[in-house]
């Protein structure tokens, strides 16, 4: 076990809102602060859809994890922009199919890392690791995650809501291209963005608002069905392709959503 940052850890800024700490906000959890509640009620109020997207968001990880464990025989896992430690952490999920299952964690918000230890209790046969980092230093992650994962077998790749924090300028897509080909084929890509084609509206209203009250560098993007389909370049889609958060592959226990949910989702496998 091992938790890996840059040369130090970066203060907290409590003064503006964060992406990890926001999504704890939704998803009911007490590790944030008044501004990042604020930015998630305003988001929430401007977009009622957003705290059932990001539930529905956190049972898609646990789905796709549970899949390739069990139907890829997936036994590593490179988790990219992970958020403060929930219920059913990637690591947790995988290691119940196999204890010996491998995950890195990877995330730039210093509050993460000072949670990083839950993230950390692997079971005895698996190992688990943490690295301060930002997707774009995508050399850096590879690195340190080598230390922990064989690149030279299949790596389950997890960019769960992630990507709409790289604005286009940076190029979200060479990033993610440039992950994927440093994995070994069989490697799998677990995908979930915020969606600019459902509730169009109220998307880009709850966007505006948590813009506003975000880090300059945390500020979010959302994009269309055929814009997320590009991130899966290079790869082969699994069925049912890249989709609404409840429809993919859902358990015969899930409830399904009660309406659209502005998040597309997918998972794709490299040749």
């Amino acid at each position: 076990m091992n938790e890996h940052s840059a040369g130090g850890t970066a203060p907290i800024n409590t003064s503006v809102a964060h992406p990890a700490r926001v999504y704890n906000a939704w998803l009911g959890g007490k590790d944030n602060y008044p501004v990042d509640q604020q930015a998630a009620e305003l988001a929430a109020a401007a977009n009622p859809e957003i705290v059932p997207a990001v539930r529905a968001n956190r049972a898609f990880l646990g789905r796709a994890v549970r899949e390739l464990s069990d139907k890829a025989g997936i036994r590593q896992f490179l988790d990219i922009g992970t958020g403060i430690p929930a219920a059913d952490n990637t690591h947790e999920v995988a290691q119940r199919v196999d204890p010996e299952a491998r995950v890195v964690y990877v995330d730039n918000d210093p509050i993460v890392l000072a949670h990083a230890r839950a993230l950390l209790v692997s079971s005895r046969e698996g190992a688990t690791d943490y690295l301060e980092s930002d997707l774009r230093d995508v050399d850096r992650i590879l690195a340190a995650a080598a230390e922990t994962l064989d690149l030279s077998r299949p790596v389950g790749l997890m960019l769960v809501a992630i990507l709409q924090y790289v604005p286009d300028r940076d190029d979200p897509y060479t990033i993610t291209r440039r992950l994927l080909e440093a994995l070994a084929p069989g490697s799998h890509l677990v995908l979930s963005h915020p969606a600019a084609d459902i509730g169009a509206d109220e998307v880009a209203e709850s966007m505006r608002v948590y813009n506003e009250r975000a880090a300059e560098h945390a500020g979010a993007t959302p994009r269309t069905h055929a814009d997320v389909t590009r991130f899966f370049d290079g790869t082969e889609i699994l069925d049912p392709g890249v989709v609404q958060l409840p429809d993919w592959r859902p358990a015969p226990e899930d409830t399904p959503a009660a309406g659209p949910l502005p998040m597309w989702c997918g998972v794709g496998v490299k040749p």
